[in-house]
C-alpha cells in the first residue's frame, strides 16, 4: 500500500464554558464546525482531567484480567460485551490489533456486566464516567437540534438512555503494544480507516498515547480515503475530540458531510453489520444444533 499523504489542518476548539449563558455561540460553533471539518475539540466540558485519568486507570484494570475471565461477558448481538481481534474493517479486509469492552446503560447489557467480585467497583466507576459524558453529550444535542431548526429535546429523547434498547455505548479499547524498533508488519492494523455509524463519537485520549488520524469527509475523494490527504491528531490533556457520525449526517440531510463519500460508508457499515448479525446467529444455530 502507498505511504499514506499527510497534511496539517486545524481543527476547531470549542469551550463549553457558562453553557446556559453561551448557548447561542456555542451552537454557531458546532455547526459550523460540523459543515467544514466534521471534527472539533472540546474544552471546559466539565467532566474533569482528574475524572478522565480515573477511567483509564479503571479500563487499564479491565484490560489486565486474563482473556478468559474477560471472554466470560462476550460481546453480543445487542452491542455490548468484549471482543478481541474481531473488528474487521471493509478498507483493509484485516482486523484490528485490538481488544475493546462495549457498555450500555440499559437492559442490552444483561449478563454483559462483570460480576462485583472479578473487578470490585468497576461497574460503578464506568457507569458514573457514562452519565457524565451523557450530560456532555446532551449539551451537544440541544445545540444540533437548534441549529437544524428542531425542537431542543429532538434529538435527547432520540437517545434517551432510560430505554432498554438504548444503544449509547461507552466503548473501551485497548490496542496492543508494537516493538518501536521493528518495522510495523504488512498488513498490520490497530484500526483501520472507517467512518462512524453513529449520531456523535466523544473520544477520549492521553497524552503521549497518539495515533488518531482524520480525513474530513467533504475533503475524501477515494473508498476509504486510500491516497487522500490525512492529519495526525495529537491528543491534548482533558480535550475531547468529537466527531459528526453517519446518523447524524442523514438528520441533517447531508448538511454536515458530503453525500456521496458517507452514503458508501453507511452501505459499508450496513453490510458489516449484517455480516456480524448473521455470525452470531450461526453460532447460535450451531450451539443449539450441538445441545440437540
Amino acid at each position: 500500500m502507498a505511504p499514506t499523504n499527510y497534511t496539517d489542518r486545524t481543527i476547531p476548539k470549542i469551550s463549553l464554558h457558562d453553557f446556559d449563558a453561551r448557548v447561542e455561540e456555542i451552537t454557531q460553533q458546532l455547526i459550523h464546525a460540523a459543515e467544514t471539518d466534521g471534527f472539533f475539540g472540546l474544552i471546559n466540558h466539565g467532566i474533569s482531567l482528574e475524572e478522565i485519568e480515573h477511567m483509564f486507570s479503571t479500563s487499564a484494570t479491565f484490560f489486565a484480567l486474563p482473556d478468559t475471565t474477560k471472554a466470560s461477558v462476550p460481546f453480543s448481538h445487542l452491542n455490548a460485551g468484549w471482543e478481541k481481534n474481531a473488528q474487521i474493517r471493509p478498507s483493509t479486509g484485516q482486523p484490528d490489533q485490538k481488544e475493546s469492552y462495549q457498555m450500555q446503560f440499559g437492559a442490552n447489557m444483561g449478563s454483559s456486566w462483570l460480576p462485583d467480585a472479578a473487578l470490585p467497583g468497576f461497574k460503578s466507576t464506568s457507569l458514573d464516567f457514562m452519565h457524565k459524558a451523557q450530560r456532555v453529550s446532551e449539551k451537544l444535542m440541544l445545540c444540533f437540534a437548534r441549529g437544524l431548526g428542531f425542537p431542543d429535546d429532538y434529538f435527547v429523547r432520540a437517545h434517551d438512555i432510560s430505554r432498554a434498547e438504548s444503544q449509547t455505548v461507552l466503548r473501551l479499547l485497548h490496542y496492543f503494544e508494537v516493538d518501536p524498533s521493528a518495522p510495523v508488519p504488512e498488513g498490520y492494523y490497530r484500526a483501520g480507516a472507517h467512518v462512524d455509524w453513529d449520531f456523535i463519537t466523544l473520544l477520549f485520549q492521553q497524552p503521549q498515547q497518539s495515533g488518531l488520524e482524520i480525513c474530513p469527509g467533504r475533503e475524501v475523494s477515494s473508498s476509504f480515503g486510500i491516497g487522500d490527504v490525512w492529519t495526525k491528531v495529537e491528543p491534548a490533556a482533558g480535550e475531547i475530540v468529537c466527531n459528526i457520525g453517519d446518523l447524524l449526517m442523514s438528520w441533517s440531510d447531508d448538511r454536515f458531510k458530503r453525500k456521496e463519500f458517507t452514503q458508501r460508508a453507511m452501505d459499508r457499515n450496513f453490510k458489516a453489520l449484517t455480516a456480524k448479525k448473521q455470525a452470531l446467529e450461526d453460532v447460535v444455530d450451531s450451539a443449539a444444533a450441538a445441545a440437540s
